[in-house]
């Protein structure tokens, strides 16, 4: 169990990480080619891609140090939250395809932080 919420974490690190830098870093290129991207004003935008970020950081710095480990179920659960929204977001605007991205994020997410609080903490 331990090595399969290893192996999502450091995945979802990735894609959550991709995510906050384009958020951030890339947002009036990738908003162009994206209609839900109108949904919320750029600072959400930015705010959103931010909070990726620190996630991001909060769900593989903690483990490796064996420092505070229920940052990680707060990291998960934050980006799980954030998964509802964007599934929301999509949705308004017919975008199917992230729907079914966002969820199963949302869902991974969501098991990180039960393995992580429950199923195997970190001590």
């Amino acid at each position: 169990m331990n090595i399969l919420l290893w192996v999502l974490q450091i995945l979802a690190a990735v894609i959550y990480g991709s995510s906050g830098v384009m958020k951030v870093f890339m947002f009036e290129k990738i908003s162009q080619d994206v209609a839900s991207f109108g949904a919320l004003p750029r600072g959400a935008w930015m705010a959103l891609g931010i909070l990726e970020l620190i996630c991001t950081v909060g769900l593989i710095v903690p483990a490796v140090f064996h420092w505070r480990p229920q940052l990680i179920a707060l990291a998960a659960i934050l980006l799980a939250a954030e998964s509802l929204v964007f599934v929301w977001v999509h949705v308004k605007y017919g975008e199917m395809t992230p729907v079914f991205m966002s969820a199963v994020l949302g869902f991974v997410m969501a098991f990180v932080a039960y393995g992580r609080l429950v199923l195997k903490p970190i001590i």
